[in-house]
């Protein structure tokens, strides 16, 4: 870290994802390699060339939000809202007009309000302009979770979105740490949210060839660096953590979970959704959170892959690892968590950093589920079908977007 920046610490968490509505019960899921994939139920998929999802289940925001707020929220934003809430509980921080101005939020999202976007537009069609509704445009803007639980949290200090398809949770976490190191505020509320099965969703992706399309075995089709991949699973949730300066928690007492200690981000430059052949945009998303977290590759103990069972991705995020660690990648455990949550889009970097901290927090490595086959192209160590105890001392988070988007989040333990 470079001299007269703040050092940046985790002390709160929040999750919503296909296996475990709290922070608590996603743990549960990622040690147990619980499986999140099954048939939709959000819509009638039977026409579909891909019928199944990783929804979030038994999902009732009432109790947790106002009905008449849930009402008028899209999907995304509710997930996002209960995720930073429950991060901020975690966090122990109160928020009142003495320090909110220091306290900002940063909720990336990919996609944004598709399901409100679909319904209102199928109410144009059918009932004319005349009965669309007023909050059509707040509810489907992909600001709206960050505005919402900047709103519902009280937090009045920098507040921004980012929407880096599925890097944008990432993104917004190494934001979120880059204006905390640089004073611009105390504490920051980010990660990211997405809520993005609906029909359109699924059937864009599905066009685009990026789905796995396993109808007959949902229960498989994620499965990350495995021989018989073909294509990702969608699934929705949020991942949201708080971050302070050092300072500020050792101030207040807070209970530290982690260090953030380097955030690298790139562009490929190259394809629309493609990456670049050898995953050399990633590489470089690596190099740089290692220089700047002052890592050593030596001390690298576990990395969370974007592994998002498409071939493309998976043999080139190897490559990229083997580029930056060399002879030392085939000794580093590496896991997709995707293979149990499915692929969140902007959301999934915000589960997976929170997975990070967990992993640290606990010594546990998640698994790679779902792996039976061996790909020649991707021959490192993918944690097979059951998570590991581990004490680890660094680990870092890997999330790769359409259009080119790198990012790599690098956490520790405290020293």
């Amino acid at each position: 870290m470079a001299e007269g920046l703040n050092r940046v610490v985790v002390t709160g968490l929040g999750a919503i994802t296909p296996i475990g509505n709290t922070v608590k019960d996603y743990l549960d899921g990622l040690q147990s390699g619980r499986n999140g994939v099954a048939a939709i139920t959000l819509f009638d998929a039977s026409s579909h060339a891909c019928r199944f999802a990783a929804e979030v289940k038994n999902f009732d925001p009432i109790g947790i939000l106002e009905p008449k707020e849930s009402k008028r929220w899209d999907r995304f934003s509710k997930f996002g809202v209960i995720a930073a809430k429950e991060a901020l509980a975690d966090a122990c921080l109160e928020i009142d007009e003495t320090n909110a101005p220091r306290i900002g939020v940063i909720i990336g999202s990919g996609v944004g309000g598709l399901l409100t976007m679909e319904s209102q537009a199928h109410v144009l069609a059918d009932k004319g302009p005349g009965r669309v509704s007023p909050f059509t445009v707040p509810m489907m803007i992909p600001n709206m979770a960050t505005g919402l639980a900047a709103i519902a949290l009280g937090a009045k200090g920098p507040s921004s979105a980012v929407a880096t398809a599925c890097a944008a949770g990432s993104n917004a976490i190494g934001d979120a740490f880059r204006l905390l190191q640089l004073g611009k505020a105390e504490a920051m509320i980010c990660g990211g949210a997405e809520a993005s099965i609906t029909p359109l969703g699924v059937a864009g992706f599905a066009s685009a060839k990026a789905l796995s399309f396993r109808n007959d075995d949902p229960s498989s089709a994620s499965r990350p660096f495995d021989a018989e991949r073909d294509g990702f699973v969608i699934g929705e949730g949020s991942g949201v953590m708080v971050l302070e300066t050092l300072e500020h928690a050792n101030a207040r007492g807070a209970t530290i979970h982690a260090e953030l200690v380097g955030y690298g981000t790139t562009c490929d430059a190259h394809h629309i959704t493609s990456p670049t052949p050898g995953g050399i945009g990633g590489a470089e998303a690596m190099r740089q959170a290692l220089l700047d977290g002052n890592i050593n590759p030596s001390s690298i103990d576990y990395i969370n892959a974007h592994g998002t069972s498409t071939p493309a991705n998976d043999s080139n995020e190897t490559s990229a690892i083997k580029a930056v660690l060399r002879d030392r990648a085939h000794q580093i455990p590496v896991s997709s968590t995707k293979s149990m949550t499915g692929h969140l889009l902007g959301g999934s970097g915000g589960i997976e950093a929170v997975a990070c901290v967990l992993a640290l927090k606990h010594g546990l490595i998640p698994p790679t589920i779902n792996y039976s086959n061996p790909d020649p192209a991707c021959d490192l160590d993918y944690v097979p079908n059951s998570a590991r105890q581990h004490k680890l001392g660094v680990v870092l988070s890997n999330s790769f977007g359409f259009g080119g988007h790198n990012v790599c989040l690098a956490f520790r333990q405290m020293m």
